[in-house]
């Protein structure tokens, strides 16, 4: 354990996290207002699409028309999600995205199977090819991502020792075609992850290379995902992943419950009262969680939506009595 951040960096992630899982029907309009939105809020990083097979998620259909309909924000990162070369090629002519490559291994192999199709030698196989994709575009590498780094609904536990041969084997891949991973992603893809739990894998990571940045992709299927945010502030992380009101999900989780992901707005109010800075107004955030419920037309998980701020109920306090 080491003192807490006095600063993290949010990745928001939920227009592509929450629309990928909702249903198709929702207009590419209302998803670019949303997206709008968030670029006022201070977010510096948005995923706004992924690049996949419209047949098997049908709500990111539409991506290229959701990318060419943003009113772009200076200081705004757009991104875009892919698992594959086409997909990446998609997202370059889109010609507005920010474009960073990425390495992704898996410490499911059922998982795999069922997100992509492939074992874990077609998986490891793959990569290096993924990244004279990105050299050959002018793109360089330098984050990796393990995902279902703590656990799998079709396997169960997994051993943080294989997620650092996981590291290990995508950090390698990376130097032999000349390129520096300095960030590594672990996701909580189907929310086996507890406090506990973070410490180990997250400390496990860090012991193995002290050198990386460590991020968090947490999910909330189970409730833990404020408290394994928590817990990977308590061991220094300071980037995550996260979604406006809780938004999202992987569609081939198979989650008996709701799956969204660690609430952004949520996220951002524990780090405030925590003195934690995040960059972002949570006031408008809120107001842009109001809005992605609006647009799913039910109830998202997110609990700072409803209960509000409380820098802002000190202000009314205070200014009711001057």
């Amino acid at each position: 354990m080491t003192d807490l951040p006095s600063k993290i960096h949010i990745k928001e992630e939920g227009p592509r996290e929450g629309f990928q899982i909702e249903s198709a029907d929702i207009r590419t309009a209302d998803k670019i207002a949303l997206i709008d939105a968030l670029s006022q809020t201070g977010l510096k990083h948005i995923q706004i699409v992924s690049f996949v097979n419209p047949k098997r998620v049908p709500g990111m259909a539409d991506a290229a028309e959701v990318v060419a309909g943003i009113m772009p924000v200076p200081g705004v990162q757009y991104a875009g999600l892919w698992l594959n070369q086409q997909g990446f090629l998609r997202a370059l002519d889109t010609g507005r995205l920010y474009m960073a490559g990425k390495l992704t291994l898996y410490a499911s192999q059922a998982f795999l199977m069922r997100n992509q199709n492939r074992t874990p030698e077609q998986q490891l196989a793959a990569q290096p090819d993924l990244i004279r994709l990105y050299q050959a575009n002018g793109v360089s590498t330098s984050t990796g991502f393990v995902t279902a780094a703590f656990g799998c609904n079709f396997e169960g536990d997994v051993n943080p020792s294989y997620v650092v041969q996981l590291v290990g084997e995508m950090r390698c891949i990376a130097a032999e075609q000349g390129e520096t991973l300095k960030v590594i992603g672990l996701g909580d893809t189907m929310a086996w992850a507890t406090p506990e739990k973070i410490k180990k894998v997250v400390g496990a990571v860090r012991d193995a290379n002290p050198d990386l940045a460590i991020s968090l992709h947490l999910h909330d299927t189970r409730g833990m995902g404020l408290a394994n945010a928590y817990a990977g502030l308590q061991m220094g992380v300071t980037h995550f992943d996260a979604a406006v009101a809780g938004l999202g999900g992987c569609p081939f989780a198979k989650h008996a419950g709701a799956a969204g992901n660690v609430c952004t707005e949520d996220l951002v109010l524990m780090c405030e009262e925590m003195g934690i800075d995040t960059g972002v107004d949570l006031e408008a955030l809120i107001e842009c969680a109001t809005l992605a419920e609006t647009i799913v037309k039910h109830p998202l998980p997110g609990k700072a939506k409803s209960g509000g701020s409380l820098a802002a109920l000190r202000r009314a306090r205070t200014a009711a009595s001057a």
